[in-house]
C-alpha cells in the first residue's frame, strides 16, 4: 500500500460529523482516485500528483493550526470575559450586602426609637385619663375649676372652705 493511501485511510476514517472534515475526506479519495486512475503511466505525473497531495496536505495542515489558534483565542476571550463579570457581580454583591447592612442597622434603630414613643405615649394617654377622671370629679363634685388649681394645688378652693386638720402630739401614742 502506497504512503498516500496508508494516510488517507488514517485520516480520514476517523469519521466525524462536521463539514470540514467530511469535504478533506471527499478531496482526499478525489487525489486518491487521479493517483491511482489517472494518468499513472509517466512518472512525472505520479511525482506532480504527489506534490500536490503533500501540498494539499500542508493546506489543510495550516488551516487547522489556524483554527485551533481561533478556538483558542475564543476561548480564552470567553474565559476572560467571564471573570470580568465575576469581578463586576462580586462588587455589586458587596454594594448590595453593604446596603443590606446598612438598612437593617436603621431599621432596628427606628425600630428602638418607635418601641420608647410607644411607651410615651402609653403614659401620657394614661396621664390624660387621669386628668379627665379628675375633672369628671371635679365637675360633678361641683366645685369651681381653674387652670390655676393644679398647678398650685393650695390654692383649690374645697381646700379653703374646710378649716385644715392641726395635729398634736397627743395623738401619737407611744
Amino acid at each position: 500500500m502506497s504512503p498516500v493511501v496508508s494516510e488517507i485511510l488514517r485520516s480520514g476514517f476517523i469519521i466525524n460529523s462536521s463539514l470540514r472534515r467530511r469535504t478533506h475526506l471527499v478531496q482526499s479519495f478525489s487525489v486518491v482516485f487521479l493517483y491511482w486512475f489517472g494518468n499513472s503511466n509517466s512518472n512525472s505525473s505520479g511525482s506532480t500528483q504527489h506534490q500536490l497531495m503533500d501540498q494539499r496536505k500542508r493546506k489543510r495542515m495550516e488551516s487547522n493550526r489556524e483554527s485551533a489558534r481561533r478556538s483558542r483565542m475564543r476561548k480564552q476571550k470567553h474565559i476572560d470575559d467571564l471573570v470580568g463579570q465575576i469581578t463586576e457581580l462580586k462588587k455589586d454583591n458587596n454594594q448590595i450586602l453593604t446596603s443590606i447592612n446598612f438598612t437593617t442597622h436603621r431599621y432596628l434603630n427606628i425600630e428602638a426609637e418607635n418601641s420608647v414613643l410607644r411607651a410615651q405615649m402609653t403614659e401620657l394617654s394614661q396621664r390624660l385619663d387621669s386628668l379627665n377622671d379628675i375633672l369628671h370629679y371635679l365637675n360633678r363634685e361641683g366645685i369651681e375649676y381653674t387652670p390655676d388649681c393644679f398647678t398650685n394645688p393650695f390654692n383649690v378652693p374645697y381646700l379653703n372652705q374646710q378649716p385644715p386638720i392641726m395635729a398634736s402630739a397627743h395623738i401619737f401614742q407611744y
